[in-house]
């Protein structure tokens, strides 16, 4: 009889303690931070979006719904529920991801498109972002996190404008290089001196 009673406390026992672990808080953070990447022009920016918030990065909009992770005890785990959207060449805004973000594993659960890509890489409670004002409707663009960048600054990363033709993006202008092929003339030539002459394709001159 003794080993009847014991039989069922020791499953309970088992049966705590695996559920323990799986049961550990989580922390529902206020802001989640992703990693934007330019596949045209390489690109990459870090940066902060409030949960529940519409941020803009190049032609996607990112939307948290929850960002957590775990506490400094527990193994680290972040991920977060997110939303993004693609404006579509005819303005139009269409949904293109809608699921689980792992920052331990971004390939895991990817954003498809063919330009842009984004993943989330952490949680935090606070940003030094301004947080939206309730009832707005505004979607702001995309701020590099990285000190020493700030905001409007061209060079921190912000996500660049492309032109498309036929649905296919164009890469921005690239800086003029000098051309390798062509020299300047002498400088040292005197100016009457007679313009050098060609000679006629394949014509051996002596």
């Amino acid at each position: 009889m003794t080993i009847r009673f014991l039989l069922p406390l020791a499953a309970l026992g088992l049966t705590t303690a695996l559920a323990g672990p799986a049961a550990a808080e989580k922390i529902a953070n206020k802001v989640a931070v992703f990693t934007g990447l330019d596949k045209i022009t390489g690109r990459t920016i870090d940066f902060d979006v409030y949960v529940d918030e519409t941020v803009r990065f190049g032609m996607l909009r990112v939307t948290p719904k929850v960002c957590y992770s775990r506490p400094a005890t527990e193994a680290a785990e972040t991920d977060g529920f997110v939303e993004v959207e693609e404006i579509t060449l005819d303005n139009e805004v269409k949904r293109i991801f809608s699921g689980w973000m792992f920052a331990a594993s971004p390939g895991l659960n990817a954003v498809e498109h063919p330009v842009y890509d984004v993943w989330l890489i952490g949680c935090h409670m606070d940003s030094d972002i301004p947080p939206p004002v309730a009832g707005s409707a505004e979607v702001r663009v995309a701020v590099s996190n990285q000190i020493g960048g700030g905001p409007g600054n061209v060079d921190d990363g912000a996500p660049v404008v492309l032109t498309f033709v036929g649905g296919i993006p164009i890469p921005p202008d690239k800086p003029v290089m000098p051309s390798m092929l062509m020299e300047d003339a002498p400088a040292d030539l005197p100016a009457d001196a007679p313009p050098a002459e060609a000679g006629a394709e394949g014509q051996i001159l002596d």
